[in-house]
């Protein structure tokens, strides 16, 4: 992963170039028209600032172009024609490579044996099928934030929770950034 410094320029780049093609497009917006093109243009910029290197990305370009022509636009005017339909190709198989599991030998070997039978104690069963069924729960709710977390395994789901936490930093400092310097400019 890149240092967050250059991904704050990288983000930074792309969705001040995001906001501009939203506000030549439309030049009278309501409220909620520049709050829904100022979030657009900052998940597209987020996303193509990462390359298309997760699989995040990926579902936030997919959905982006999805999202009526004004999403299709952005995507194409940040990201370019053909980058595009590349980004929209590798989301299509975003599902395949994102569930494919790495495995090393000895956990492979672990998962092999056969399993010794344990006489449980019912309490112990008991917390043990409340603590999978939490886990469970909680693994759902998080597939449903991420971006393509749906189809993720829960070693995908980690790392790229992980790696969208981290973008999602970029993107809250670079915002906050700008807006001290629009306080500051407002103040003189």
């Amino acid at each position: 992963m890149r240092p967050p410094s250059s991904l704050k320029q990288e983000f930074l780049k792309k969705w001040i170039t995001g906001l501009q093609r939203c506000s030549s497009s439309k030049r009278n917006m309501s409220i909620l028209e520049r709050t829904k093109a100022i979030k657009l243009s900052a998940d597209v910029a987020m996303a193509s600032a990462r390359n298309s290197t997760t699989c995040w990305s990926r579902a936030l370009i997919a959905n982006a172009s999805k999202d009526g022509s004004d999403g299709k636009h952005l995507v194409e005017q940040i990201l370019g024609l053909e980058s595009e339909r590349l980004m929209m190709k590798k989301a299509s198989t975003g599902a395949l490579v994102c569930n494919k599991r790495i495995r090393s030998k000895k956990i492979l070997k672990r998962s092999c044996r056969i399993p010794r039978t344990r006489k449980c104690v019912p309490q112990v069963a008991l917390a043990t099928s409340i603590a999978k069924r939490m886990v469970r729960k909680r693994t759902q709710v998080l597939k449903s934030l991420i971006p393509g977390g749906e189809f993720m395994n829960e070693v995908s789901l980690i790392e790229e929770t992980l790696d969208y936490i981290i973008s999602l930093r970029v993107q809250v400092d670079v915002m906050r950034g700008l807006a001290g310097v629009s306080e500051l400019v407002n103040h003189n």
